[in-house]
C-alpha cells in the first residue's frame, strides 16, 4: 500500500475508544517511563505518550510502514516502544463496522511481537526512521552559533518563568546571552547535553538554558544545523522540549525532565 493512502493523523485512520484507558494499557506493557507533564495543564493524564503515539504514527505513515495482515482484515504498526524484556510492542486494528464510522479502522489491542496476534502478518511492520547521518545527533561545538535573541524573547516571552517573563527585553537579553554561552560550554564538556528532536523532517538539537540556577534548566534552546553554523531563533518550555525529544528516544535526564 502506498504512503499517500495512509492519512496523516492516527485518529483519522482508526477509532480508539477510551483513548486515555488504552494509553494506560500501553504504558503498563512498556518499559516504565514518565509520560505526564509536571508544569503544563493537559486534557490527557499521559500527554507525552499521547503525543508520542500521534507523531510516531505520522512518521510511519510518511514512510508507508503500516502493516496489513495477510487476509487484509487487520492493520498494525510498530509503536517504537518495548516491554521491560525488550520485546517490541505493536498496535492492532480491524475494519471499523460501527454505524456512521468516520475512520476505516477500529483499534483492538496492543500486542507483543511474540503474541498470537502477530501471526496474521507475514512480516511485522518496522519502527519509524528519522535520520541517516548519526552525526546530526551531536552538536559540533567548533561551529558558529547564531542566535536571534530579540526574536526568541519577543515571540516566546510567555514561555519564560518568573521573574524573567516580566523583565524589560534588554535586561532579559543580557540574561539570555549568558545562559546561551553557558550552554555551549556545557556541551563542550558533555556532548550528551545536546538532545535531538525531530521537527518538520529535520533533526534539531536542544540546549539547556539555565538562567537563574546553573543546576536547573528553565527553557530549552532550539538549534538547527545550517552546514557551517547553527542557528537558534526559538525556545521551548521543558514540557514541550521533552515531548518533542521523546519521539526519537527517551531523553537523558541530566537536565531535560517533563
Amino acid at each position: 500500500m502506498s504512503a499517500q493512502l495512509w492519512p496523516d493523523s492516527l485518529f483519522e485512520l482508526m477509532f480508539i475508544p477510551h483513548i486515555d484507558d488504552r494509553l494506560a494499557d500501553l504504558a503498563g506493557l512498556a518499559e516504565p517511563e514518565e509520560w505526564a507533564y509536571h508544569n503544563t495543564p493537559s486534557d490527557h493524564p499521559q500527554p507525552i505518550l499521547y503525543n508520542y503515539l500521534h507523531y510516531t504514527y505520522r512518521r510511519l505513515a510518511e514512510e508507508s510502514k503500516i502493516g496489513v495482515s495477510d487476509d487484509a482484515q487487520m492493520i498494525a504498526f510498530n509503536t517504537g516502544l518495548v516491554t521491560p524484556n525488550q520485546e517490541p510492542l505493536y498496535a492492532l486494528a480491524n475494519h471499523n463496522h460501527l454505524p456512521e464510522a468516520r475512520q476505516p479502522w477500529h483499534f483492538q489491542t496492543w500486542f507483543r511481537r511474540g503474541e498470537h496476534e502477530g501471526t496474521r502478518f507475514s512480516r511485522l511492520p518496522q519502527m519509524a526512521h528519522y535520520f541517516d547521518d548519526p552525526s546530526a545527533l551531536v552538536f559540533d561545538t567548533r561551529r558558529e552559533m547564531r542566535c536571534n535573541i530579540e526574536h526568541i524573547i519577543t515571540e516566546n516571552k510567555e514561555r519564560f518563568p518568573e521573574p524573567y517573563r516580566n523583565m524589560a527585553d534588554y535586561a532579559l537579553q543580557t540574561f539570555l546571552k549568558g545562559a546561551i554561552d553557558n550552554a555551549r560550554e556545557r556541551v563542550q564538556r558533555n556532548y550528551k547535553t545536546a538532545i535531538p528532536q525531530f521537527y518538520r523532517g529535520r533533526i534539531q538539537l536542544l540546549l539547556p538554558l539555565c538562567i537563574g540556577d546553573p543546576h536547573t534548566a528553565d527553557l530549552a534552546l532550539v538549534s538547527e544545523n545550517h552546514g557551517t553554523f547553527y542557528r537558534a531563533s526559538t525556545c521551548l518550555t521543558l514540557d514541550m522540549a521533552y515531548n518533542n525529544a521523546r519521539q526519537l528516544a527517551r531523553p537523558d535526564r541530566d537536565w531535560l525532565q517533563p
